[in-house]
């Protein structure tokens, strides 16, 4: 078992996502080869100061822009939408991973007959037309229709057509214009190979064990006990957690990590072992200051990140606005080891300015000279990544 300081512990995480230090990833490869680390990206259409994908990605990758992301998507089909971890962005290569979550959408659909009419009527449609979204084809009925792999539902016939098409893997999402999406036939855009691929796994077994550690993997370090790392793993109850963990241990693809002054031992992958190791020299990282999406990897374990950095976040987009301690769309900001405070950023696009409409530091942090320059370097960076001109940061009262 290794043994970790809090501080050591922080240093790890925060490395493993790229967080502190020299950035390790670049431009578009390095989205990419981040994705590739993560194993998926959660999605969510609301753009108050970017979509949550494209914050994720913006606090890591040097030189990222919002189009770098869309070509992966739309143009070289190295990420696909599908969802994994609720709705998310996955590398194309895993598609076959989920099979079964496919397979599951296509004995769903037999609970509504009157689609396969619908289905052929949408088939005809592209290919006379190519990809089309829900406003395109006017899709008679009247059913109430719920996916079998999200949490998408409704009565729209056109619009439960196409979803439970994409649920089945045989429409894919061909681009997205704002939040509407258009879709397209999957074989055009994914390698046969890929597209009818057999579930690579065994058992429902195997499948946790691959969700597991690819979880671990997009946190860097977990417990196993329950925690919203664990979403959308159908099955993942707490005896076959166990078992997973205990496999896992067994295999030696995960290693236990005792932090200090921690009940719960946390655990990391084996491949990840070399990080660890450097972690244990100390060292001393370039202090970088960054704004994190509200469902970044980072925080998926809210619990987790209050126990190790003292850093209580809810996203509160849901929560009434008399309820709110913060903002409706409240980011956390780190700098260096440390979460420092979270900042309510609104990019005005119609006069190209980004606005800092609330900021909170946390208790007992001093804005000094160095953090006021990384912070306002930070903000000038999240301008240029909303395609901002100007900025507006009177809410950040230096005194």
């Amino acid at each position: 078992m290794i043994q970790l300081t809090n501080r050591q512990a922080r240093q790890f995480l925060l490395l493993k996502h790229g967080l502190l230090g020299e950035y390790r990833f670049n431009e578009k490869q390095g989205v990419l080869d981040f994705v590739r680390q993560v194993g998926c990206i959660q999605y969510d259409p609301i753009d108050v100061c970017g979509k949550n994908a494209e914050l994720v990605l913006q606090s890591r990758i040097k030189g990222f822009t919002k189009n770098m992301l869309a070509e992966l998507l739309y143009q070289d089909r190295a990420l696909v939408d599908y969802p994994d971890k609720n709705l998310a962005i996955i590398p194309v290569e895993d598609w076959p991973y989920f099979e079964r979550y496919r397979q599951a959408a296509r004995q769903h659909a037999k609970r509504y007959p009157e689609m396969d009419a619908l289905m052929e009527q949408v088939r005809v449609h592209i290919q006379k037309h190519g990809a089309l979204s829900s406003d395109d084809l006017k899709l008679d009925g009247n059913f109430a229709w719920r996916s079998a792999i999200h949490w998408s539902s409704g009565s729209n016939s056109s619009r439960s057509v196409l979803e439970q098409m994409y649920s089945t893997g045989e429409l894919i999402i061909h681009h997205k214009k704002g939040t509407r999406k258009y879709y397209d036939i999957a074989g055009k855009y994914i390698n046969p190979d890929l597209l009818n691929a057999p579930e690579p796994l065994e058992g429902e077994l195997e499948h946790h064990k691959w969700r597991v550690l690819r979880r671990i993997g997009a946190v860097g370090l977990l417990w196993n006990r329950a925690s919203d790392a664990w979403l959308n793993i159908w099955g993942l109850k707490a005896e076959h957690r166990n078992e997973v963990f205990r496999q896992l241990l067994h295999e030696a693809r995960i290693v236990a990590v005792a932090v200090e002054q921690m009940k719960d031992i946390l655990y990391c992958r084996a491949e990840d072992l070399p990080l660890m190791e450097a972690v244990l020299q100390n060292p001393a990282p370039k202090w970088r200051c960054e704004l994190i999406a509200p469902l970044d990897h980072f925080i998926w374990d809210r619990k987790l990140i209050n126990e190790l950095f003292g850093f209580d976040y809810t996203w509160e987009i849901y929560t009434p606005a008399i309820k709110r301690k913060f903002g409706y769309y409240a980011l956390p900001l780190i700098y260096g080891e440390s979460f420092i405070g979270r900042a309510e950023i609104i990019a005005e696009r119609k006069t190209g300015t980004l606005v800092v409409k609330n900021f909170w530091f946390e208790n007992g942090i001093k804005p000094t000279k160095q953090l006021r320059t990384a912070l306002n370097d930070c903000i000038q960076n999240f301008a240029l990544f909303n395609g901002c001109e100007t900025t507006s940061t009177a809410a950040l009262n230096w005194k």
